[in-house]
């Protein structure tokens, strides 16, 4: 099973959008690109939704049925661990193997000198085509990647290889993910992680490295685009190195998991891409529960009433919300919106507080990462929210659907076309 070059993460948290998201992919197709859709959602969101694995799986093949799609698609076990992958396996064929907190791990001794002797072919200078510096690398520098990363690298190893004893060879898609790991990779890191993914037999075709600057939830990249730049070109050259040193998959790319709507890196990602003919996966799952609470907004009605209901249950909450995004997000509480207010607001001041349009001067980024953690309050509304999605199913749709394709497959893929 490959992965085809150009693939995008379209998670949604209740399963009710899978058509309007990949109406978004026909779209692009129509306009000469051809992306797949790969329908991803984490233990953690299953978790706070109270869904299953197999819902997500469902989703997909309706909306694929309903839209006569014909290309491939993909059920992605998101940010999966050797304890949680089991209630995946049998819906998905795509597993992002998060590895993330086995960095800086104790590692098998044994390990460490397989790794070294492996290694030491490189010890020098390294020059790897169009990374913006070369190398320096030494016994000692290579111990220190090995006792950071190996641990990891055995870990993926680890998770692949239960997945493979079940799936089969080649039956599925394997990312690795270190991107939420607190400091971000190093060009030559990752080199040598992926030296460990080759020997660990881990046909890796996406790999999430952690790059610098914030990815906060639902909102714009935090941080220098043009280091950002620097990096992620720099990442493209190592895997295009590494593919022919490690006999790794040809279609091995980069994964973005951009916590949704890093537009200002968009750009910079598409000119890279087309320079070096490279492929991307984005995870940009979050926006469309986003997109659903600003199709309720602008519905009116009790559509306003769920979306008011769901900010002020959720800054009642913010601190439980929060706990498990405490790095991924950076809200002002001084520069939320009081309840009060709200509750006046007409749909417009609602949608316009919400909706990622940086243009408007009512854009509210503490308001929309707050919301972007709210979905657990929508799960805890039941059948009156699940009611209101089917209620206001045309409008929710065009917002979802115009989202992904005019924010993030317009400048991503066809701006510069």
């Amino acid at each position: 099973m490959q992965l085809e070059k150009y693939s995008i993460g379209v998670g949604d948290r209740f399963g009710h959008q899978g058509k309007a998201q990949l109406s978004a992919l026909v779209k692009a197709k129509l306009n000469g690109v051809d992306i797949v859709p790969v329908w991803n959602k984490s233990k953690r969101e299953h978790t706070l939704i109270g869904s299953l694995p197999v819902s997500v799986k469902d989703e997909a093949v309706n909306a694929v049925k309903e839209l006569e799609w014909k290309d491939s698609y993909y059920i992605d076990a998101d940010h999966i661990g050797i304890k949680t992958v089991d209630d995946f396996i049998e819906h998905s064929n795509f597993f992002t193997l998060d590895v993330a907190d086995f960095i800086n791990q104790p590692y098998d001794m044994k390990d460490f000198e397989n790794f070294i002797a492996r290694a030491n072919e490189f010890i020098g200078e390294l020059k790897i085509p169009n990374v913006s510096k070369s190398f320096t690398v030494t016994k000692e520098s290579l111990g220190e990647i090995a006792s950071r990363f190996l641990t990891a690298i055995k870990e993926a190893g680890k998770i692949y290889k239960h997945i493979e004893a079940v799936k089969g060879k080649d039956n599925f898609v394997t990312e690795v993910s270190l991107d939420e790991y607190h400091q971000a990779q190093s060009p030559e890191e990752l080199f040598f992680i992926l030296l460990g993914l080759s020997m660990e037999g881990i046909p890796v075709q996406t790999i999430a490295p952690k790059f610098s600057g914030r990815f906060n939830k639902g909102v714009d990249y935090v941080g220098n685009v043009d280091q950002f730049a620097r990096e992620f070109e720099d990442d493209v050259a190592v895997i295009k190195h590494a593919v022919k040193l490690f006999s790794l998959p040809g279609n091995l790319k980069l994964s973005v998991h951009s916590g949704s709507d890093k537009f200002s890196i968009y750009k910079p990602i598409s000119k890279i891409i087309k320079k070096y003919d490279a492929g991307i996966h984005l995870k940009t799952a979050g926006t469309t529960w986003l997109e659903e609470l600003i199709g309720l907004a602008e519905a009116g009605g009790e559509g306003l009433l769920i979306a008011k209901d769901v900010y002020e249950a959720s800054v009642a909450r913010i601190d439980e919300l929060m706990k498990p995004y405490l790095t991924v997000v950076d809200i002002d509480v001084n520069k939320l919106p009081s309840v009060d207010d709200v509750k006046n607001w007409s749909n417009i001041n609602f949608t316009s507080a919400l909706r990622h349009d940086q243009s408007n001067p009512e854009f509210n980024i503490h308001f929309r990462q707050l919301l972007h953690l709210g979905y657990k309050i929508a799960a805890e509304m039941r059948n009156r929210y699940i009611s209101a999605l089917e209620k206001y199913d045309e409008i929710i749709a065009k917002n979802v659907s115009e989202n992904i394709f005019e924010r993030h497959i317009k400048p991503l893929f066809l701006d510069s076309k």
